[in-house]
């Protein structure tokens, strides 16, 4: 079984536990996915099966959009309301300066990795690290924040629901902390849900239930996306059916003798019947070389 899976991932199991699920349900022992969710997190988690995973990391959209609520008062150390909180403090602070502060975390920012996070540090994971009760030292990560928008406001309560479009790699839990911070009040994460990514929206989402059902009525091909849907960033380049023999062969192709955009860069290649075959790449040489073939 070869294409993507969108899943809406449900609460309190990890990104690996779903894409097992989903390994489980389809029968497809080649199955990754393309961003980490945290366990309390719900929303899409894109996960590609057989031949697709060869396309992850050349996913040409990995911008992400997020709602999320949050609390004022609360530092936990995962910086979400599952882990121990440390500090309760005093809020003094209004909704209106809220809308100010948040203004300040709009566009390109700086972030420190979570303790409680996938990322690596000498080989090791952080949350491994953390578990242990072991703090080492991080590098801050550059990431772009393109949009924060309130959605809604409970300034007696401190509590406050936003809608968060950003670069891959940026850490909501870090940003509300951040605010926190910048707020002078402390805030912690208390729901996080994943509405787009790699170029899908959550409405294309199945739930794990759907799932099943679909594949146990022999009807999964209703909900697996061709692996190209998600490269459609890339220009097409359509070649004749001994080109795309050699094309999966291996092989690299005259640029004399194609039919292309004359510009550089990667590009959706097709057989003269429309089938996906790979993505190739035009640099600046005289051919085209192969980037991935498709393995159906």
């Amino acid at each position: 079984m070869t294409g993507i899976i969108l899943l809406d991932k449900p609460k309190g199991i990890t990104s690996f536990g779903a894409v097992a699920r989903v390994r489980r349900i389809c029968g497809e022992k080649k199955c990754g996915h393309t961003g980490t969710l945290d366990p309390m997190a719900t929303g899409v988690l894109t996960v590609m099966l057989g031949g697709a995973t060869r396309f992850c990391e050349l996913l040409p959209s990995h911008d992400k959009a997020y709602i999320a609520t949050f609390r004022l008062g609360t530092v936990t150390d995962t910086l979400d309301i599952t882990g121990k909180v440390l500090e309760t403090r005093e809020v003094n602070v209004t909704a209106e300066q809220v809308k100010e502060k948040i203004k300040d975390f709009i566009g390109d920012i700086s972030q420190l990795p979570p303790m409680y996070s996938a990322v690596s540090v000498n080989g090791q994971r952080l949350y491994d690290l953390a578990r242990q009760g072991i703090e080492v030292e991080r590098k801050a990560r550059e990431v772009t924040v393109f949009s924060i928008d309130i959605l809604s406001e409970n300034e007696q309560a401190g509590e406050y629901e936003i809608a968060v479009e950003c670069s891959s790699g940026t850490y909501i839990r870090t940003l509300i902390a951040d605010l926190g911070e910048a707020l002078g009040c402390g805030a912690v994460l208390t729901e996080l849900r994943r509405t787009k990514a790699n170029g899908f929206d959550v409405s294309q989402a199945v739930t794990v239930e759907e799932l099943e059902e679909k594949m146990k009525n022999g009807e999964i091909e209703k909900v697996l996306i061709p692996v190209d849907k998600a490269l459609e960033e890339y220009p097409v380049i359509k070649v004749s059916e001994a080109q795309a023999r050699r094309f999966r062969n291996g092989g690299e192709l005259d640029l004399q003798r194609l039919k292309y955009p004359r510009m550089l860069g990667i590009f959706r290649i097709y057989d003269p019947e429309g089938n996906f075959i790979g993505l190739g790449e035009i640099g600046t040489g005289d051919s085209l070389t192969i980037k991935r073939v498709f393995i159906g």
